[in-house]
């Protein structure tokens, strides 16, 4: 049973995302806004939903563990599994200019995570902040590609998304039913992850940081895996490296907000670090390499298998208290 509301909550959550993103860009086209605004915002945003109502619910139902471990669990994983699973279809190439900065922000705003982290708790000022910042990233983003000229990228991820509703009365029912799915979704999969914990006889930081991180990444997963296949892996670097950010100054800033967050010692003491060494060196690797090549891309696959298995074999701290 306890399975069973894994697998309805990670559906509906999945497919709620799925309509809300088609029904907001929908919307966005019949305004007028420009492909480059989407895929900015709606596109690369949208798909971190999922991260978002988990956290914000574990958040709210007292399972603070599960709201961080959610986060800093779907980084760890954006980067090894997602990236390691588009790299193996595609090699992962970068334009170096767009790297530098992405890089940066994404290695700068997981220091500034650790940093609040690392003190036990997250802080409404400290959300603030991380919102502010989350808010001046993107109006650089926008400025900066908009002089680069960069907008093709941003509308071919906009053209991505297919099968949008055709009347505004359509569009209401693909973003109030994508709402309630995602709503509803992260609602089941919290009750069934923490049964599941439970049964297991594993914190419920564990479940957070694999389980419930990996199931949230499932829409960055499939848009990897569809961009390395048809042959635009840059799209997959960009909406890997977007949802991280998003996912730290987003999710942490607005839950945080709502929230005084308290991080588990387990995750102060090992999965930061993991977080902020697997971000470091992958920011540095394609930078000085401008590629993540199939072999590569195994070592990703092969160091999250052995993450996970240390998750539940060899952390101190496994057990349900």
């Amino acid at each position: 049973m306890n399975y069973l509301l894994v697998a309805a909550g990670l559906i509906l959550l999945l497919a709620g995302a799925e309509f809300m993103v088609r029904g907001a860009v929908a919307l966005a086209r019949r305004l007028g806004v420009s492909p480059m605004v989407i895929g900015l915002t709606i596109v690369a945003y949208g798909t971190t939903a999922p991260e978002f109502m988990v956290s914000l619910e574990a958040a709210l139902a007292g399972l603070p563990a599960i709201a961080v471990g959610n986060v800093v669990g779907s980084n760890i994983a954006n980067i090894l599994l997602i990236l390691g699973t588009a790299g193996l279809i595609a090699p992962i190439l970068c334009r170096p200019g767009a790297l530098h900065r992405d890089g940066a922000i994404v290695v700068g705003v997981s220091l500034l995570f650790v940093g609040f982290a690392r003190y036990g708790t997250i802080a409404a000022w400290q959300g603030a902040l991380m919102v502010a910042i989350l808010f001046a990233v993107t109006g650089i983003y926008y400025w900066t590609e908009r002089r680069e000229g960069a907008a093709a990228a941003h509308a071919r991820e906009t053209e991505e998304v297919h099968h949008l509703p055709r009347t505004y009365g359509l569009t209401l029912v693909f973003l109030v039913g994508g709402l309630a799915g995602v709503i509803l979704g992260s609602h089941l999969l919290l009750e069934g992850a923490v049964s599941v914990a439970r049964a297991l006889g594993v914190s419920e930081a564990v479940i957070g940081l694999t389980l419930v991180a990996i199931g949230t990444s499932l829409p960055e997963l499939a848009t990897a895996v569809v961009a390395a296949y048809r042959r635009h892996p840059e799209l997959a670097l960009g909406n890997v490296l977007g949802a991280n950010m998003f996912n730290i100054l987003g999710v942490m800033g607005t839950v945080s907000l709502v929230t005084r967050l308290e991080v588990p010692t387990k995750i102060i003491d090992f999965d930061l670090w993991v977080m902020l060494g697997v971000t470091m060196f992958f920011v540095a690797w394609m930078i000085f390499t401008r590629r993540l090549g199939r072999p590569m891309a195994v070592a990703f696959l092969a160091v999250y298998g052995a993450y996970v298995a240390v998750q539940y074999l060899a952390m101190p701290g496994a057990a349900v208290s």
